[in-house]
């Protein structure tokens, strides 16, 4: 249901259930307390732009197959991988582990088989969040451990795929999405106690944005509104409930990946609005000034891939090429010394 080759969108709105404090979207009309804290300003922060780092990738392992659109999350010294799409574009259910090396190994199935979900650890428990298959949306937040099926905490406001998340604290955001019907411009925090409230709205709906959070912020990159890629880079500030552009990619970027390492953001690959137009930039975002470098490549042009950092690196999942073959190749990303 999420992929958008695959369904043409003909709503860009937002919608939440009433109880979660939000509007429906697509008139404009928000809850005052979130649409008076929403901002949208070009204008970055005054701060020293801070010295450019250079990413180099390398392929460390393999997956156990080739996935797109996973949810990653960090758990331990590796990552979760979940869920996702496999080369017949059928949703599968794995739970694979990723070590610090590069291994990864089956060690768990979901409730269910979804893709496009997102996922989180916080507090020492990984989520795995939303997510979709057969049109429909999942609303569930679920609590994975390697070697066990995911057990249901706590239920989104409306069940949605195409959705990214971050991590602050003991809170998990999640951003944006997909009902299956309606594009979603909300950010959820899903709050110690699975205390689940919609928390900011954002200028537009958008689907499949690069998101991370850095510096106590979420920064959101590019994504899909209606059926067009987006270019801006979205600042969300937990403290505040304002979101405020802070600065534009090189160029309208969808399905990419985000990541954060030594303080900066990092797009990586993703692709425009055609469905052949997968890239493998690598960028670099300065969260205090919104500017944007370039800072490597990966080995082959890529949408649809998943990234997580822990310690010093950045491993990078799966993905989608030009051609439409679905990779299973384990990237670790370092930086230059």
């Amino acid at each position: 249901m999420c992929r958008m080759w695959r369904m043409p969108i003909v709503a860009v709105a937002s919608t939440c259930l009433a109880a979660c404090g939000s509007s429906a979207g697509g008139s404009g009309a928000s809850a005052p307390t979130v649409a008076a804290r929403a901002a949208a300003s070009t204008a970055p922060p005054a701060a020293a732009p801070r010295p450019s780092v250079r990413l180099v990738a390398r392929v460390t392992g393999r997956l156990p197959a080739p996935v797109q659109l996973p949810a990653v999350a960090p758990r331990g010294d590796g990552l979760l991988l979940m869920g996702g799409l496999n080369a017949a574009d059928g949703s599968v259910a794995d739970i694979v582990r990723v070590d610090r090396g590069g291994g990864a190994r089956v060690v768990g199935r979901l409730p269910a088989a979804l893709h496009d979900a997102a996922a989180a650890t916080v507090a020492g428990r990984t989520l795995f969040i939303g997510g979709g298959n057969a049109g429909a949306g999942s609303d569930e937040v679920l609590r994975v451990s390697p070697g066990r099926a995911g057990r249901s905490v706590a239920r989104l406001p409306a069940g949605a795929s195409d959705v990214e998340a971050a991590a602050i604290g003991a809170t998990a955001y999640v951003v944006g999405g997909y009902t299956g019907t309606v594009p979603l411009r909300s950010i959820v925090a899903i709050e110690p106690g699975d205390r689940v409230r919609v928390v900011a709205e954002m200028p537009r709906p958008l689907r499949y944005a690069a998101v991370a959070a850095v510096g106590g912020r979420v920064l959101i990159a590019g994504g899909t509104s209606g059926t067009t890629a987006r270019r801006e880079v979205l600042s969300f500030d937990p403290a505040s409930g304002t979101v405020r552009t802070i600065g534009r990619l090189p160029a309208p970027t969808t399905h990419a990946a985000g990541a954060v390492l030594d303080g900066r953001f990092y797009v990586l690959g993703g692709r425009g609005d055609g469905l052949a137009s997968q890239r493998a930039a690598v960028l670099a975002i300065d969260p205090a000034t919104g500017r944007v470098t370039r800072a490597g490549r990966l080995p082959a042009a890529l949408s649809d891939l998943s990234a997580a950092s822990f310690g010093d690196r950045v491993v990078v999942v799966g993905g989608r090429d030009a051609g439409g073959g679905v990779h299973d190749e384990v990237l670790t990303l370092k930086a230059r010394a």
